[in-house]
């Protein structure tokens, strides 16, 4: 699943530093999650930096961007060129 930024984000600057894929970066008015990108920090981290580092808990699971942790795995070794176990 990607995450994405809800319009309560107050562009506090904490989330973009910590996304090892980079998918995160300034939309037209908030931070945006590229889903494209957004492993939820599969391959990286046991759990999205993003959200930990979020004062506002404004980052959440994206319902339209259901992805299993094989699927994550896949898309981390795609983006890295590493697969890992």
């Amino acid at each position: 699943m990607a995450l994405l930024i809800d319009d309560t984000c107050i562009n506090c600057d904490m989330c973009e530093p910590e996304c090892p894929n980079q998918a995160i970066s300034m939309g037209e008015e908030i931070y945006f999650i590229d889903p494209e990108r957004c492993t939820e920090c599969v391959g990286h981290y046991d759990k999205p930096t993003c959200v930990s580092v979020c004062p506002i808990d404004c980052i959440e699971v994206d319902p339209q961007r259901v992805e299993s942790h094989d699927e994550l795995l896949l898309k981390y070794a795609r983006l890295t060129g590493k697969l890992k176990d």
